[in-house]
C-alpha cells in the first residue's frame, strides 16, 4: 500500500475519530449529566430519558445519510467529509453549554435534543462517506485491511472519550463531575473537530471516484438508489445484527456494568478503556484476514457467536464481582462482534457503483441503526426497568440469528472491481449470476 493510501487513509479516520469522540462521549457521560437536564428520582428513570435522547439521535441518521449520501456522489467524498465534521462541531458546541434543569427547566434538554439531531445528521452522513473513502482509496487487494480503520478510528474514538473519563474521574471529585466536569469532553470535542475541519480541506479525492465518467443527472438520488433496492434491503438486513451487539458491547457495556452487575463507575469504566484497545488492535488483524479467505466467512462466524454466546456472556457479566472477569467476559463478546466490524464497511461500499455508492451505504445503514442500534440502550435498559432483563440478551441473539441467514445466503464481494461496477447491477441474496465484475 503506497504513501498516498495511507495519508487518504490517515485523514479519513483521523476525522471519524474525532465524530465518534463527540457522539460516544453522550452515551459515556451520561451517568454524570442524566440527572442534569431532568428532575431528581429514580436514576434508571433519568438514564432512560438520555437515552431517549440518544435514540433520537439515531432516528436523525437516515435524513443525514440521505442528505449527505446525495453530497458525496454528486460533489465528492472530500464534499461530504468535510460537511460532516462541521456539523458534529456546532453539536458539540452545544451540549458544552447546555443549561441544567436548575437554571433552564426542560430548557436545557431542548438544547440537548437539538445538539443530538445535529450529530444523528452528521454522523449519519460520515459512517458512509468514511466507509466509502476508505474502501475506494485502497490498494484492491487490501480493501478489507484498509476498511478495517472505520472501526479502528470509531473505537479510537470512543477509548480517548473512555481515557478522558477516567483522568476526570480520578482528579476529580464525583460532584464536581456530575456539576460541571461532564461538560469537559464535548469541549475537547468541538476543539478536534476544528483541526479535522482543517486537514479535511486538503485531503485527496478517490481516484475511483474523480476517474468515474458516469454523470447522470439521478446521481446520488432515491431513483438511482431504487434501481439497487436489493442491495439497500441486504445492507439494511446485514447491519441488523451487528449494530446491535456493537453497541450493546461498547456504549452500553459502561452502564451495564455499573447499573445492573453493580460495579463502581471507575471499574466499568476501566473494562471497557481495556477491551476496546485490544477490539481496535483485532480489526486490521481480521480486515486483513478477510483479504485472504473472503468477507462472509468472518460475517458467518461473527452470526453464529453471537446467537449462541450472547445469552450466557451477559447473564455472567451481570454477576461479575471485579475487574477481571469483567474484562474477560467482554473481550470474548467483542471478539465475536469483530467479525462483524472489521469488515462491514467495504462490504456494503462493495455492494454499489460510484455514482450511488455513498448514498447506498448511507441510507439503508442509517435506517438500521436507527431501528436498532440506536434503540438498544434503550431497549436494555426497558427490559431492565419491567424487571425482565434477561429479555434484551434473547433480543439481541434474536436480531443476531436474523443476519445470520443474510450472511450465508449473500454473496461474496472481496474480488469486485469498484470502478467496474454498473449501474443497474448488483450483488445480493439470492440473485442468479452475480453480474458485477471481478478484478482481473
Amino acid at each position: 500500500m503506497g504513501r498516498q493510501h495511507w495519508k487518504k487513509i490517515w485523514v479519513g479516520s483521523a476525522g471519524n475519530m474525532v465524530e465518534w469522540f463527540d457522539w460516544f462521549v453522550y452515551a459515556s457521560f451520561a451517568t454524570y449529566f442524566a440527572g442534569a437536564f431532568f428532575p431528581s428520582g429514580n436514576p434508571t428513570a433519568q438514564l432512560m430519558n438520555t437515552a431517549g435522547i440518544f435514540a433520537v439521535g439515531f432516528f436523525m441518521r437516515p435524513v443525514g445519510g440521505w442528505l449527505l449520501g446525495r453530497v458525496g456522489d454528486r460533489k465528492g467524498r472530500k464534499a461530504a467529509l468535510t460537511l460532516t465534521v462541521t456539523l458534529m462541531s456546532a453539536s458539540a458546541v452545544l451540549i458544552a453549554v447546555a443549561p441544567t434543569y436548575g437554571v433552564a427547566g426542560y430548557g436545557g434538554a431542548l438544547v440537548l435534543l437539538v445538539a443530538r439531531l445535529l450529530q444523528g445528521l452528521s454522523v449519519g452522513g460520515e459512517y458512509a462517506a468514511s466507509a466509502t473513502y476508505l474502501t475506494e482509496a485502497s490498494d484492491p487487494a487490501r480493501r478489507g485491511f484498509a476498511s478495517s480503520f472505520q472501526y479502528v478510528s470509531m473505537t479510537a474514538g470512543q477509548i480517548a472519550g473512555l481515557g478522558l473519563q477516567i483522568i476526570l474521574q480520578r482528579t476529580m471529585s464525583d460532584d464536581a463531575l456530575h456539576s460541571y466536569g461532564w461538560r469537559i469532553p464535548f469541549i475537547v470535542g468541538a476543539l478536534g473537530a476544528a483541526v479535522v475541519f482543517y486537514l479535511r480541506r486538503s485531503m485527496l479525492e478517490t481516484e475511483v471516484y474523480a476517474e468515474d465518467t458516469s454523470h447522470s443527472a439521478e446521481r446520488g438520488t432515491l431513483r438511482a438508489l431504487w434501481q439497487h433496492k436489493r442491495e439497500a434491503f441486504l445492507v439494511i438486513a446485514l447491519t441488523m445484527g451487528g449494530t446491535v451487539a456493537y453497541y450493546t458491547y461498547t456504549t452500553y457495556l459502561t452502564k451495564y456494568l455499573s447499573n445492573s452487575a453493580g460495579l463502581s463507575k471507575q471499574t466499568a469504566t476501566l473494562v471497557s478503556f481495556t477491551a476496546l484497545i485490544v477490539f481496535a488492535c483485532l480489526q486490521p488483524l481480521a480486515g486483513a484476514l478477510s483479504d485472504r479467505i473472503g468477507r462472509r466467512p468472518l460475517l458467518i462466524t461473527f452470526a453464529v457467536g453471537s446467537t449462541f454466546l450472547t445469552v450466557p456472556i451477559m447473564t455472567l457479566l451481570k454477576h461479575v464481582d471485579g475487574y477481571w472477569p469483567a474484562l474477560g467476559l467482554a473481550l470474548l463478546a467483542l471478539v465475536v462482534v469483530t467479525g462483524y466490524t472489521s469488515i462491514n464497511a467495504c462490504v456494503k461500499a462493495e455492494l454499489f457503483p460510484t455514482g450511488i455508492r455513498a448514498l447506498g451505504v448511507a441510507l439503508p445503514y442509517a435506517i438500521a441503526n436507527a431501528l436498532f442500534g440506536g434503540t438498544a440502550e434503550y431497549v436494555a435498559l426497558w427490559f431492565k426497568k419491567g424487571g425482565i432483563e434477561s429479555g434484551f440478551y434473547w433480543y439481541v441473539a434474536g436480531c443476531a440469528a436474523v443476519s445470520l441467514v443474510v450472511y450465508v445466503t449473500m454473496r461474496e464481494t472481496k474480488d469486485l472491481d469498484l470502478a467496474r461496477v454498473k449501474a443497474g447491477e448488483g450483488t445480493g441474496a439470492g440473485d442468479g449470476e452475480s453480474s458485477l465484475t471481478t478484478a482481473s
